[in-house]
């Protein structure tokens, strides 16, 4: 909710520094033209919204929709619209005009895919999984209508021989179990130094299985519940694949002994991963962290970077050059150095390959709905000239 807020107040800062900008004078080679720029509102967006962040995933969205003189139409998850409606019932009684923002709930064929062939929809901006931003591009296609896509991801996190091991694990864990692994962002692939996998290993089966997992509302809580059945029988079912293939389960796979009931698995690490394995390849959207190693800083990027996704990626070493040079090899939108996952609203986020295209957060959040006009004036008392004027004028 810190987060909600602050995105709010940074994009409402934006929108001020907007009008500052506009008109904003160009440098041309020809002293008869003056150029200046504007930049205008894209106009009707239609926002469609996952429901892992459901409040905050929305914000990104309309905080820079509504900066930049946009309305919008919010279509939010399903699973969770709640706290969307709310979000509308929040501007209307704040005095936002009727219209500006509208929500609409449902199901994606007949809430969402409507928006993104609405005629009079301009731009789609959505978060979700990389099938449905396939089927929302094509139908943005028709009308050659813009779009931003932030889709799915299987990010790695590397960890060299020369990293403290103990900050490295926990960093790890993070990377994967944090929000349940239900982040598109989830470094749920794990590439270890051969040298230091077995000490690894040993540390994070032990830490990882003493995390609480209970009610989110129960104090000290670090992991909850997955959000549905379906949700918690498709973790189950990457957990059981990967074993079958050959994966080595070192902890977790199951609900927690101390719970009866309900959609919880415990932090669940898998070692002796390859890279033809369904769980090294695939999203799962569950607290499961893959594991495999390497030999050389050349492997190891060659393995992060085989993958369809490029969302984000870690690197952990005390070497900054190494840091640098695996940065800048790394084919991801996201890289993060001796950490994983942290997000600020005034930094871009996005990925390449089919983790999608543009970026939002940061000023590139406002620019996906704003739209840049010329305008040059011929500002010389001369004739243009070109034509040679008849004999007769």
């Amino acid at each position: 909710m810190d987060d909600v807020s602050g995105c709010f107040e940074y994009y409402a800062d934006l929108a001020e520094k907007l009008d500052e900008r506009q008109y904003a004078p160009l440098e041309l080679p020809m002293e008869q033209f003056k150029c200046n720029i504007l930049r205008q509102p894209v106009g009707v967006v239609a926002l469609i919204t996952p429901w892992n962040y459901p409040l905050l995933m929305a914000t990104w969205k309309v905080a820079p929709a509504l900066a930049a003189g946009c309305t919008a139409i919010l279509k939010p998850s399903e699973i969770a619209s709640v706290t969307c409606l709310e979000l509308a019932s929040i501007a209307k009684e704040v005095g936002l005009p009727n219209g500006v923002l509208n929500v609409i709930t449902g199901y994606g064929q007949e809430a969402g895919a409507p928006l993104a062939s609405h005629q009079d929809v301009n731009k789609v901006a959505f978060t979700g999984s990389t099938d449905t931003g396939r089927s929302i591009m094509s139908a943005a296609s028709q009308l050659i209508k813009p779009v931003t896509l932030e889709l799915g991801g299987k990010s790695p996190i590397i960890v060299f021989e020369d990293a403290d091991i103990d900050k490295a694990v926990e960093w790890a864990m993070f990377g994967a179990f944090w929000t349940n692994g239900q982040i598109c962002s989830a470094t749920s692939r794990l590439l270890l130094q051969e040298s230091i996998a077995d000490e690894f290993l040993k540390k994070i089966a032990s830490w990882a299985s003493s995390i609480k997992v209970s009610d989110p509302l129960e104090k000290d809580c670090r992991l909850g519940p997955l959000v549905s059945e379906n949700q918690y029988k498709k973790v189950k079912e990457f957990v059981r694949v990967a074993q079958e293939e050959g994966a080595t389960l070192v902890c977790g796979g199951k609900r927690p002994d101390h719970l009866s009931k309900g959609y919880f698995l415990a932090p669940t690490v898998l070692s002796n991963v390859k890279r033809d394995m369904q769980i090294w390849a695939e999203e799962v959207f569950g607290p499961v962290l893959a594991v495999s190693t390497f030999k050389t800083e050349e492997e190891a990027v060659l393995m992060a970077n085989d993958t369809q996704y490029g969302l984000g990626g870690a690197v952990i070493s005390k070497d900054d050059e190494r840091c640098k040079r695996v940065s800048e090899a790394l084919e991801c939108g996201i890289v993060w150095i001796n950490c994983s996952q942290p997000c600020f609203c005034q930094a871009p986020w996005g990925g390449n390959k089919r983790s999608g295209f543009g970026r939002e957060l940061g000023e590139w959040g406002l620019e996906n709905y704003l739209t840049v006009k010329q305008i040059t004036r011929y500002i010389s008392n001369d004739d243009w000239g070109w034509y040679p004027k008849p004999s007769k004028l």
